[in-house]
């Protein structure tokens, strides 16, 4: 156990960990809400900022819960399956069998060379270090959809979790122009397969609780993780997936198209620049910025649209925009570059 201990206190350094006291307070409610407050308390809890899906506990009782997770997960609910089922892991000591497997098998130079985010995030991802058996994932996955009825959650989110994720490994493919890996054990969610198979049996376990259907805590968790959606999308925007990032704006804006998604669905078809993309693009920030309280990045990225696409007036005036409204960012000296001089 030591080498996890190590790794955690080199962890906590890391520039990737989110230090806002309100995202990570509003994470550990969630959490506490599942297990109660002496269990809760006892957890140290990371938010990390990477745009893969993923949580995990290591067996010294340390939980991450990385961004990217954060953008899939749609509401209260579904982060409390996700959180009951990495805590059902850790109280039913899966994690520390696997620890202890791994040092059996003389592989605990390669565990000590792992630190910082190398550890925890490597041991997750990687399917030779932390391959849950199928046992174990679905007693965990069982666990945490008991602990959601218990709290007064909609068991039901617990299945839409991994249906939402099979939906966008097939929007990826289909970008990509190849085969769903959604029942393959690699990838992207490779640590916690989205089989058929994990859907069906959540289902029928959702069924059997008590108290159907509870809530889902939508309007909380929009309001607890509000600050910080622009930013989870802006890395989404990066990975450079575009029908995975389609589809998450497509589920963002199930309740209608806010300006900041509108800006953002503009950028991915602008990053993407196709033939028909920078027109595409244009519309979107065109739309954006017709709605009260448009970020001011809707100009920025609807200028170098038209900039792109030969609108050399309508693009510096765009640009110059953009400017005015954020006086202070990061990239003026480059923009005012590209608006034709310093302003």
């Amino acid at each position: 156990m030591m080498s996890v201990d190590e790794a955690e206190r080199k962890f906590r350094d890391s520039p990737l960990i989110i230090r806002d006291p309100a995202l990570n307070g509003y994470v550990r409610s969630v959490l506490c809400k599942l297990e109660g407050p002496a269990k809760c308390a006892a957890v140290r809890l990371y938010l990390v900022r990477t745009p893969d899906f993923n949580a995990n506990m290591a067996p010294n009782g340390a939980m991450q819960v990385w961004s990217g997770l954060l953008l899939r997960t749609r509401n209260e609910a579904q982060l409390a399956a996700v959180l009951g089922h990495e805590y059902a892991h850790y109280e039913k000591r899966h994690t520390l069998a696997l620890y202890r497997e791994l040092k059996s098998k003389s592989a605990s130079a390669a565990w000590l060379a792992m630190t910082g985010v190398g550890l925890i995030a490597a041991i997750a991802m990687e399917s030779d270090f932390f391959r849950y058996s199928r046992e174990m994932e679905r007693e965990a996955d069982l666990a945490g959809v008991e602990a959601m009825a218990t709290a007064g959650y909609d068991t039901r989110e617990a299945a839409r979790v991994w249906e939402q994720l099979r939906e966008e490994m097939d929007a990826t493919a289909a970008a990509r122009g190849t085969t769903s890996r959604k029942d393959k054990d690699k990838g992207l969610f490779g640590s916690h397969p989205p089989s058929a198979e994990r859907v069906a049996y959540l289902i029928e376990e959702a069924g059997k609780m008590p108290g159907r259907p509870g809530e889902n805590g939508l309007a909380a968790y929009r309001a607890g993780l509000g600050p910080w959606w622009q930013l989870f999308i802006d890395d989404q925007l990066k990975r450079n997936d575009f029908g995975a990032a389609e589809y998450l704006l497509g589920q963002l804006a199930a309740s209608g198209w806010t300006a900041e998604l509108l800006c953002a669905r503009g950028e991915l078809f602008r990053r993407r620049g196709g033939v028909d993309d920078l027109a595409r693009a244009e519309g979107f920030y065109a739309e954006a910025v017709d709605k009260v309280a448009a970020p001011a990045e809707c100009w920025r990225g609807r200028g170098l649209a038209r900039l792109k696409l030969g609108r050399e007036a309508e693009g510096r005036a765009d640009v110059l925009e953009y400017l005015r409204r954020a006086p202070d960012a990061s990239d003026r000296a480059m923009m005012q570059m590209m608006a034709g001089g310093t302003r």
